[in-house]
């Protein structure tokens, strides 16, 4: 009986998928960091690349729905703004705030009504205090990790503090969740990375769907290839997640973009233009 309640809850996350869309929806990439990788050897179990260095992109994304808005990820800290990206295994740095790019297309930031997070890790919720006034949405055993005694690798609870100690409304995910009701934004269940890492699907009248990956891989030849960092939670999820999203992208045609993959990105319009 349980498989069955879970497949039907599976089915029931995407009610318009088969139907006209009915909102209008906008997607915007915004620049949320970057992070300078000189070792890439920690981004693959395999030893795929030995003695490799790259940087890798932070995007974040507002979703615009009728009127209203999401982010989806915060990037990286504000703290890192201008910071010098010196000889360190992994150096962050930020160029812009998710406020500075809001302002330039008239955004206000309390429009942002829900804040859509992939996974605890502090590159993905680094400016999520900026928006304490919205909902966030972050898969169930990721919001635990943030109260651990002692935080995995990568977690930083001072970053969603008002939404752990209650100041700030937060909505815990299991399985896919339809943000809107209509089937047009759909945060899809990736885990692996992290135990309940998210996906987020974005359905667009003119560019059709776009699958944003959160981090179920890191770099675009990662699905070919295999590719898991041996920092992540669970290596047959990983694999399991990466599959699902190769499955999806073909089935509906979409366009699936690597959120820390520099030249993926690139699949959507530069900020401030939109994809529509």
């Amino acid at each position: 009986m349980r498989k069955s309640q879970i497949v039907f809850a599976a089915l029931m996350a995407f009610p318009a998928l088969g139907a006209a869309q009915a909102a209008n929806v906008e997607l915007w990439r915004l620049d949320c960091g970057s992070i300078k990788v000189s070792d890439l050897s920690a981004f693959s179990d395999t030893f795929r690349y030995q003695g490799e260095a790259r940087t890798l992109t932070d995007s974040c994304y507002l979703i615009r729905h009728d009127s209203a808005y999401m982010l989806w990820d915060t990037g990286l800290p504000a703290a890192l703004l201008g910071a010098a990206q010196e000889a360190s295994p992994m150096a962050p740095t930020l160029a812009r705030t998710i406020r500075d790019q809001l302002a330039e297309i008239g955004i206000e930031p309390d429009k942002i009504e829900t804040v859509g997070i992939s996974h605890n890790h502090f590159d993905h919720v680094g400016q999520a205090t900026d928006f304490t006034h919205a909902r966030m949405l972050i898969g169930k055993a990721d919001l635990e990790g943030f109260r651990d005694e002692q935080p995995g690798f990568g977690v930083d609870p001072a970053l969603v503090k008002p939404w752990l100690d209650g100041s700030a409304r937060v909505e815990t995910v299991t399985g896919d969740r339809d943000v809107f009701g209509d089937g047009s934004v759909v945060m899809l269940a990736t885990p692996g990375h992290t135990p309940s890492s998210y996906s987020l699907m974005v359905r667009l009248a003119a560019t059709g769907p776009v699958l944003l990956s959160g981090d179920t891989v890191h770099f675009e030849e990662q699905f070919a290839n295999h590719g898991v960092p041996p920092f992540n939670f669970d290596r047959a999820e990983s694999l399991a997640s990466m599959g699902r999203l190769e499955d999806m992208a073909k089935a509906l045609k979409a366009t699936l973009v690597v959120q820390h993959d520099a030249s993926d990105i690139a699949k959507l319009p530069a900020f401030p233009a939109s994809a529509r």
